[in-house]
């Protein structure tokens, strides 16, 4: 089986057993990872071995069983990130098995996450409505609480106050505790308090409060409205067993005359085996409702307490479908100050209840959040009810709704249960299909791996069978079209290669036309650059002796670059050479050559160019264009700061079959300058003043000129560099168009025999 470039170099091991066991040992005493190992089992036995022999754990000891702990941790990542890799390299280097578990992280895991998602809400919903349920049960239960209260008030009240309510709150109590056991009544002195306004006969909580004890909704005759209250000593009365609480003895003055319905709840001390937390405390916990008579300063009222106890927890099973557990409060800074204080009953709690095994399965431990109040001092306190959530039960009690002779919840259970089954079907078909798919596309790119191992052995005639009529069949014609040309591209590149050598060869033969080595005339400095835009170009200068204070400088530019301008350039060379000897002037030897070269060049092609001959003995110069540049000249003042012309005397380009010469001699003009000493030409092609930038804006004349005349007193080749610098600097980067060349003669003394030594040192 090849092996992919990604798959891991494996050292050579014994076989079977023996190997297994050479890589084990290998990776635990040559690794770090296999060092801290051994270091954290070696700490955990001696960590255990020490608390057998003991029986308990000194610091020592736990610290040691800590660092094992640690070492095996880092044990672990080591053993992680060796294996990550490698699985990775192994599993992964093939294509097939990428694309198999894109599908899982697309499709499946999505999947997952979405039912997870949907579950989770489920159960987060189902809870909330239990907790929602529970609440509206202890709501309940309170509102039976407070209707019985205040209706026991009322009737000692119409029976002659407090002195003979033991038969009314053991007649009350028995009725209660047929529904709550464990349910007791009591009768407390008020207190001293302020006189009611109203009564209690308001309705509590903004409405009237419905009682759930339907033997004792009896319709009492209202009481005569602000009836006096009889002076008399009340005593406490208690019906009940009381064995959630102490019967109260007195009312306390936070109660209003509206009385009070509610959630009581006493810290007390956790039972043992019950485990503590530092934020909850065990409590026990009553609905409490209480009553006062309607008068405007009752002496009395009437408690009656429905503590939380097995029946209770029943009862509200039966209404709500959720199993009651233990209640906690939630421990608060200012409440375990109260606490500490001594604040409180200190009632010890019952045992921790055992949890049920029937049906311990299906339930789902929560919490529903509960409003308590403090007896003593009447301040809330919030109180936690550890439920038991049977999601089964909640969704009978929700859907227990009947459509007809059909039920709506398993209407939608069945609906949804077709949901779910068509989701999977729809997943696991998609999976398939994914698979198959994935298969036949790694059989296409197997194919192709396949094909370019041959292509890299130098094999061109493999062929890629095309078995498919899709993107991936298309790419194996396309590989098999593209090894079919690579011996043609690979001919093409041996040509090009053999062309691009030609032409710097060509290149090398052009640049020695030019004027070799450096024209040191004395008094006269000379500077000369050519640039061409590809190998080779079509700008050409020179210069050429005249006699022994005489010299030729010629600059020409023919039309295009490439191979066809050069060609022309070598053309002028030699036509230059001879005319420059036997044509005086400037004039003459342009009118000359325009005659010779319009016979011979091409229609589509023309030449510019420059000439002037420079006479040191008679310091002056005669120059002449025939459709070039401008000469810029700048002329050393003896008063003052120089001065800098642009010389543009008329002149046609040399090579248009125009009227056998007439136009061209009729326009070309020759000037004479004289020159003075410190005096600088700058003589140049087009592709000097038109370098352009990336937003084709041209370098210009006038730049040329303006630089010229700043920096006219440098030296010839500071000048020239400076010059170069400028152009990169404005065009910033952008390509070369045009071939750049220019001449840059500074007359500094004028010298006898000057031309003759200079060219007899330089070139001829």
């Amino acid at each position: 089986m090849h092996s992919g470039p990604g798959t891991p170099h494996r050292e050579s091991a014994p076989s079977g057993a023996g190997g297994r066991w050479f890589v084990v040992r290998r990776v635990l005493l040559h690794t770090f990872g296999g060092w801290a190992l051994l270091a954290g089992l070696a700490l955990k036995a001696i960590n255990l071995a020490a608390r057998l022999a003991a029986g308990t754990e000194s610091t020592l000891v736990g610290a040691a069983g800590t660092l094992g702990s640690v070492a095996l941790i880092v044990a672990t990542i080591c053993f992680v990130v060796r294996v990550v890799p490698r699985a990775r390299r192994n599993l992964l280097w093939r294509v097939r098995a990428q694309l198999i578990l894109s599908y899982v992280f697309i499709g499946v895991i999505p999947a997952l996450l979405i039912v997870a998602f949907f579950v989770v809400s489920g159960l987060v919903l189902f809870l909330n409505v239990a907790s929602y349920l529970v609440t509206n049960g202890f709501e309940n239960v309170r509102n039976d609480a407070i209707y019985l209260a205040r209706l026991t008030a009322t009737e000692i009240q119409r029976g002659g106050g407090p002195t003979g309510a033991d038969a009314i709150l053991a007649q009350r109590q028995a009725a209660l505790a047929s529904i709550y056991p464990g349910a007791s009544i009591a009768l407390v002195p008020t207190g001293a308090g302020e006189a009611c306004v109203g009564g209690p006969s308001a309705a509590l909580h903004g409405g009237a409060v419905p009682g759930v004890v339907a033997a004792e909704r009896e319709v009492l005759p209202p009481p005569r409205a602000g009836a006096p209250a009889r002076a008399v000593a009340v005593v406490p009365l208690a019906a009940g067993p009381w064995e959630h609480a102490d019967a109260p003895k007195v009312l306390p003055s936070w109660v209003s005359c509206a009385g009070f319905g509610g959630i009581v709840v006493e810290p007390r001390p956790a039972a043992p085996g019950a485990a503590a937390t530092a934020n909850e405390a065990p409590a026990g916990a009553m609905v409490r409702g209480v009553g006062l008579p309607d008068a405007q300063r009752p002496a009395y009222a009437v408690i009656v307490d429905i503590p939380k106890n097995d029946a209770l927890d029943e009862h509200l099973r039966d209404e709500t479908s959720v199993k009651m557990g233990d209640v906690s409060i939630v421990l608060t800074e200012g409440l375990r100050a109260r606490l500490a204080l001594g604040g409180g009953t200190a009632r010890p709690a019952g045992p921790a209840r055992a949890a049920t095994t029937a049906g311990a399965k299906r339930r789902l431990p929560w919490v529903a959040m509960l409003q308590g109040t403090g007896w003593d001092d009447g301040r809330p306190v919030q109180t936690t009810a550890h439920i038991e959530v049977n999601i089964a039960e909640i969704y009978d009690r929700l859907s227990s709704a009947n459509l007809g002779s059909y039920n709506f919840g398993s209407m939608l259970l069945l609906l949804m249960l077709f949901v779910a089954v068509l989701f999977l079907l729809i997943e696991a078909a998609a999976l398939v299909m994914g698979l198959t798919l994935a298969r036949s596309i790694t059989g296409s790119v197997h194919e192709l791996f396949e094909g370019t191992e041959h292509v890299r052995k130098g094999d061109f005639s493999h062929r890629i069978h095309v078995a498919t009529r899709d993107q991936l069949g298309d790419l194996a014609e396309s590989f098999n079209q593209m090894t079919g040309s690579i011996e043609d591209l690979l001919r093409q590149a041996e040509e090009k290669k053999r062309l691009e050598e030609e032409l710097r060869i060509a290149r090398v033969i052009q640049m020695s036309l030019l004027p070799q080595g450096q024209i040191a005339m004395p008094g006269v400095s000379v500077s000369a650059l050519c640039v061409p835009a590809r190998e080779v170009g079509g700008d050409y200068y020179d210069f050429f002796p005249l006699g022994d204070d005489r010299f030729g400088v010629l600059i020409a530019d023919v039309s295009g670059k490439g191979t066809s301008a050069a060609l022309y350039m070598a053309e002028l060379k030699g036509l230059m050479l001879s005319l420059s000897q036997t044509c005086p002037s400037p004039r003459q030897l342009m009118l000359t050559a325009n005659q010779i070269i319009s016979d011979h060049l091409d229609s589509r092609s023309f030449i510019t160019m420059a000439y002037a001959v420079v006479d040191l003995a008679a310091r002056t110069m005669v120059y002449a264009r025939a459709g070039h540049t401008p000469l810029i000249y700048r002329r050393e003042c003896g008063d003052g700061d120089p001065s800098v012309e642009v010389m543009t005397p008329d002149g046609l380009v040399l090579g248009l079959r125009l009227d056998r010469g007439e136009t061209f001699a009729r326009l070309l003009t020759e000037i004479t300058i004289p020159l003075h000493r410190g005096d600088t030409m700058l003589l140049f092609t087009d592709g000097i003043s038109e370098a352009m930038d990336a937003e084709s804006d041209l370098f210009g004349d006038d730049r040329l000129a303006r630089l010229v005349g700043e920096h006219g007193h440098l030296p010839t080749d500071e000048l020239r560099e400076r010059i170069l610098r400028e152009i990169d600097s404005f065009v910033a980067g952008a390509p070369q168009h045009d071939d750049m060349t220019m001449i840059l003669i500074k007359f500094e003394e004028f010298v006898p025999g000057a031309v003759a030594a200079g060219f007899q040192h330089g070139q001829a």
